[in-house]
């Protein structure tokens, strides 16, 4: 913005052309000849304040700022972002084409000033032009300050000569860096204005205004406000005559106005731009290659800095990340772990069904960490599963872990049901026994007798003797298989009848022995 003072605002445009960041929030003092590397220009609002009331954005003000965008160097493209409503189209093709209404009249004022007397001055100051291509700018602020100073007594008993109107005039255009109001700056005017009729500024009260404004310490706009206050004595300190040792304030003033705008620049840096991410940025931009490393805890590093953690084959970035910092982190991260997942694909293939599980609500681990769940398959024992891979490991390796984590699931079930799946797959049984057989399959060995009462009755001893040679049990609740009703098997028949009755909560299986 054009009220940062030129070393702060060089500094920030400095960070923007070096790649450390990729936006530049500006406001339209970016289109008064700063050339920089900008491929689109977007436009937050398409009014200014012009010192008395919003208007709009002229075309030509527009195309200026636009015309950032590309400089012959680079295609460049203009937008709206925000709450800016959409350009017109006949607005666009204007802009793109460099039609603009051509101007009829320009701002003028007087510079053939009289300094007889201060009505003189004023009038002067306040003259109408003489040609109808031009119009007299609306009351700068050198004249309105001028106005208020005449008014006051004291001063206008100081104004006995010409000399001391021009040196009235002299003080009036200092400009008000500080904005805090008039009638404030006209205070500040009417006392340097005392010490130069009869002088210069006096260094011990100069040096006490820049002591109290030489501190470092500050949020931002604490910062800006020094800023602006420095900016007013460094301007007094470089017109000649107007302190006694000019070479030593304007000296000190600078070196003051420079770590105000060092530490102003510090601040917004601190404040919008992560340095780790600009650096990676920046890099990354520069095709160089970041040091990233995996440990043994799955910590992930690049540059040394903690970047996130890898938990099986999805990567968790640093919560403390937040927006770009946490895309660049997430993007030089993903770099260093890209062999990381294919070395842990192949271990993980290789690790015996002992480093695997799965938990009651149908998560499936390998050691500590989630790899996967399973989901609803075509049969009660024939789930499929779901591998959690980052989708930056690529399909492969996707399918790599899909396909070991289902031929865990499979042997388990194969084990753990082994009696079922015999009397599943017995092809002597027939008739009411192989009917009673697939019911019982698919109640996954445990069915409630009241439910199949009929069924029972009508079971012959045969039909009942083949199904005891499976291990089935008539209970007088229940119809099982023994061996079915270890913790083992339960634990997974639970997890298997939560998935084929699609709950989002399992049941827990009731502890050993119950």
């Amino acid at each position: 913005m054009g009220a940062l003072s030129p070393r702060t605002r060089n500094a920030q445009v400095a960070m923007y052309q070096n790649g450390e960041v990729d936006f530049l929030v500006a406001t339209d003092a970016i289109g008064m000849g700063l050339n920089l590397d900008i491929r689109h220009i977007a436009f937050s609002g398409t009014e200014k304040f012009d010192g008395r009331r919003y208007r709009p954005l002229f075309p030509h003000g527009l195309g200026q700022i636009a015309g950032r965008a590309g400089r012959h160097t680079e295609p460049g493209t203009f937008g709206v972002t925000g709450d800016a409503s959409p350009l017109d189209e006949g607005l666009i093709d204007a802009i793109e084409n460099h039609r603009f209404q051509p101007i009829a009249r320009l701002m003028w004022r007087n510079a053939a000033l009289e300094f007889g007397t201060v009505e003189r001055l004023i009038a002067s100051l306040e003259a109408a032009p003489q040609s109808e291509w031009l119009s007299r700018g609306r009351e700068a602020d050198d004249l309105r300050a001028l106005k208020t100073l005449t008014s006051m007594p004291e001063i206008r008993d100081m104004l006995t000569h010409p000399k001391d109107v021009r040196l009235l005039w002299d003080v009036c255009r200092i400009p008000d860096f500080r904005s805090i109001s008039a009638a404030e700056h006209a205070t500040l005017l009417a006392r340097i204005f005392g010490f130069l009729r009869v002088g210069t500024v006096p260094g011990d009260w100069l040096r006490k205004q820049i002591e109290r404004i030489d501190k470092t310490q500050g949020d931002i706009d604490t910062l800006s406000k020094r800023l602006a206050f420095i900016r007013t004595w460094t301007y007094v300190a470089q017109r000649s005559g107007w302190v006694s040792d000019e070479s030593h304030w304007r000296a000190e003033t600078r070196a003051v106005e420079d770590r105000l705008s060092d530490a102003l620049h510090a601040a917004l840096t601190q404040r919008f731009v992560d340095r780790r991410t600009s650096v990676l940025l920046r890099r990354l931009k520069q095709k160089e290659s970041l040091l990233a490393e995996v440990n043994d805890k799955g910590e992930v590093t690049v540059e040394g800095e903690f970047a996130g953690r890898l938990e099986g084959f999805r990567f968790h970035a640093d919560p403390n990340a937040t927006g770009d910092e946490a895309k660049m982190l997430s993007r030089a991260a993903y770099e260093a772990l890209r062999p990381e997942f294919h070395l842990r694909a192949d271990r993980f293939y290789n690790a015996p069904d002992t480093e695997l599980d799965f938990t009651e609500q149908g998560g499936l681990m390998w050691g500590s960490s989630a790899v996967g769940k399973l989901v609803k398959g075509t049969e009660p024992l024939k789930p499929g599963v779901e591998a959690f891979v980052d989708e930056e490991a690529g399909p492969d390796i996707a399918e790599k872990v899909r396909r070991r984590l289902q031929h865990f699931i499979d042997r388990k079930i194969a084990t753990a049901f082994e009696p079922l799946q015999a009397l599943k797959n017995d092809e002597t049984l027939t008739g009411l026994a192989r009917g009673f057989a697939f019911r019982l399959v698919e109640a996954l060995g445990v069915l409630p007798r009241e439910g199949v009462a009929n069924e029972v009755k009508e079971l012959d001893q045969e039909a009942r003797g083949l199904l005891r040679k499976h291990g089935v049990r008539f209970g007088q609740f229940t119809i099982f298989q023994p061996a079915l009703l270890k913790p083992a098997p339960t634990r997974l028949r639970l997890v298997l009848w939560g998935l084929d009755q699609g709950l989002a909560e399992f049941p827990e299986s009731p502890p050993p022995g119950w």
